[in-house]
């Protein structure tokens, strides 16, 4: 039997709370989404000035990063590059830079996906809030 490491609730309250604090920083208004390593929510903060649609694109985001086990930039670059196919793939709907999976041990075991600012800086808060957890 493998073992490996799961995000406490403590975990994903550390993320929200220090990716916010990069959002609240650049004074963006964003939702930040947390999930396990199958892609299932496990927080959600959607900050003042959020989109509306946000509410809903980062946690995708978030559930995509977790499945595939790579940043979401990665999969958009693979569909702009003409492997438009890939659009159709199942249970693959937040295919937007912004979804950073977070890796323990090489291991990944979730997600965060935050939507409402430019791509690379919803990755920037995503980073950020991943850095918290010091792994």
């Amino acid at each position: 039997m493998k073992t490996k490491a799961v995000l406490s609730a403590d975990d994903v309250q550390a993320i929200l709370s220090a990716a916010r604090a990069e959002a609240d920083k650049n004074n963006w208004g964003v939702t930040i989404a947390v999930a396990d390593d199958g892609g299932h929510l496990l927080g959600l903060l959607r900050l003042d000035g959020a989109p509306p649609m946000s509410a809903h694109i980062g946690p995708s985001k978030a559930k995509t990063a977790a499945m595939a086990r790579k940043e979401t930039k990665i999969l958009e670059d693979v569909i702009n590059n003409g492997r438009t196919a890939f659009v159709t793939a199942p249970y693959v709907d937040g295919l937007l830079e912004g979804g950073v999976p977070i890796v323990v041990d090489g291991q990944c075991v979730g997600a965060v996906g935050v939507s409402g600012v430019k791509s690379d800086q919803d990755a920037q808060i995503a980073r950020a809030g991943i850095a918290a957890l010091k792994v």
